[in-house]
């Protein structure tokens, strides 16, 4: 599809069987998602997962077979993730999401296609026996095709025409990196490159038939710049008691009056979006941590009152930052 020359490629293998059960977590969560956080596993589970990775110097196509785990996307892991946005199919199994914005999927069965951004947070769950498979785009390639940032934007690619060729490329590419001797290294360079022209052809006709239809209108599309932009700053601030809609405004480089808009455009308010945040982040921190000090996590996470804080964090997870603590790391210990 692409006249360029393809580059050198190498392809990688993990498998959570290469170390003793004890270790396979640990092992994997190093190994495998230097990007995110591994979640506790359920007690008494064990991992049993896959990983083949083909990379080149413009990004990678990687396919998965795990059991049950969750990840998430966390502001420590910002800085390690580089600048791509990630088209995903399930091939077996159910991602629940569980972060999911409003007007967003939350559960993505076999089949499903989707685009993710690692820099946003999030909470995902794999099924049993899911497989995924997935490409790495450079987001500046990603906003050039679509004709806007993609941010967590919910665009329906099983809507466009092209969703089955991509689907059925990336199915086939998947099956030739589980046999690697069927194919030398510039026949997989072609493939992923040509995998790669084939989804950015997919993400231009996409944003051809939604500017069509008038989805991609000015000002929902400087609404949903606006949200991106105060999100990110949000993110990196949080722990700032002086946090308020201005400063956010301020460093959304927006007024308050659209910036209340581009919120309210997704049912959301600006502190609310800001609270679940701080919540995520605590939440996070008590999952890394094996000492709790509810007053000096809920001032790390910008909460001035411990009480605040914790009866706002009940309200999210339905557990005090105690007790979450103590079933988290009794989960860790058994």
């Amino acid at each position: 599809m692409s006249g360029m020359p393809p580059s050198s490629c190498t392809l990688q293998y993990l498998s959570s069987h290469e170390v003793e059960p004890a270790l396979r977590f640990e092992a994997w969560r190093e190994r495998a998602h230097q990007w995110v956080e591994m979640l506790p596993l359920a007690p008494g589970a064990n991992l049993d997962a896959e990983l083949r990775v083909l990379r080149d110097a413009t990004g990678s196509f990687g396919t998965m077979r795990s059991s049950a785990y969750a990840m998430r996307s966390t502001s420590r892991h910002r800085a390690r993730a580089p600048d791509v946005v990630i088209l995903s199919l399930m091939q077996a199994g159910q991602l629940l999401r569980e972060d999911a914005a409003p007007g967003e999927r939350r559960h993505l069965t076999a089949g499903a296609l989707g685009l993710y951004d690692p820099t946003t947070m999030g909470v995902y769950r794999w099924s049993h026996n899911s497989r995924e498979a997935f490409l790495a785009l450079p987001r500046c390639e990603a906003l050039a095709a679509l004709g806007r940032d993609p941010g967590r934007l919910p665009i329906g690619l099983e809507r466009c025409p092209l969703a089955p060729a991509l689907a059925s490329q990336y199915s086939h590419l998947a099956m030739l990196m589980r046999r690697p001797q069927s194919l030398d290294n510039d026949e997989f360079a072609n493939l992923l490159q040509n995998t790669r022209a084939l989804a950015l052809l997919l993400l231009r006709n996409l944003g051809r038939r939604q500017r069509d239809a008038g989805a991609f209108d000015d000002e929902p599309d400087l609404n949903v710049g606006r949200r991106v932009a105060a999100l990110r700053f949000m993110e990196r601030e949080a722990h700032r008691h002086d946090l308020d809609v201005a400063a956010i405004a301020r460093g959304a480089d927006c007024s308050r009056t659209r910036l209340y808009a581009a919120f309210q455009e997704r049912q959301e308010t600006v502190m609310g979006a800001l609270r679940e945040i701080r919540l995520q982040r605590a939440k996070g921190l008590i999952q890394q941590n094996a000492r709790l000090h509810v007053g000096a996590l809920a001032w790390r996470c910008g909460f001035a009152d411990p009480s605040s804080f914790s009866k706002l964090f009940r309200a999210r997870f339905g557990l005090l930052p105690s007790q979450w603590h103590q079933r988290v790391w009794a989960d860790s210990e058994t």
